[in-house]
């Protein structure tokens, strides 16, 4: 056998243990193993689809939520512009210029001589003995 063979030789020995060494290091994979990382993978994939739907339902009910406060607000504004108008008009009705000119209108006339009336109550003065007068 000459040199030349038996490195030949020996250089295809060395590949063969070092790609074995190599493949010894990963493990084989059965079919049962593959089976079963499949059906891992399919429930974790269903419990993350689970959990963005009720993320999804979630924000839906709180957009809900958020619309009907803005309607709400929406009708607190306008009930708000309508108790403003009618204060205003009834401040015009009660006006002292529009009151004088309704009453004008039914037939009214001012008063030449105003009579006040003095409704505080007068205590009679009363004299005790020693002549000091209590009210």
């Amino acid at each position: 056998m000459s040199i030349a063979a038996l490195a030949q030789q020996t250089r295809v020995k060395v590949i063969t243990q070092s790609s074995r060494a190599l493949l010894k290091i990963v493990p084989a994979a059965t079919d049962g193993a593959q089976e079963t990382h499949k059906y891992f993978a399919k429930f974790l994939t269903a419990i993350a689809c689970l959990g963005f739907l009720a993320l999804l339902g979630i924000n839906t009910l709180l957009a809900q939520d958020a619309f009907v406060l803005s309607e709400l607000k929406y009708e607190s504004k306008m009930i708000a512009d309508q108790r403003e108008a009618i204060s205003r008009k009834m401040e015009s009705y009660s006006s002292p210029q529009a009151l004088a000119n309704q009453a004008a209108a039914l037939g009214m006339k001012p008063s030449e001589n105003p009579t006040f009336l003095n409704i505080t109550p007068v205590m009679p003065v009363v004299e005790d003995e020693s002549g000091i007068a209590r009210g």
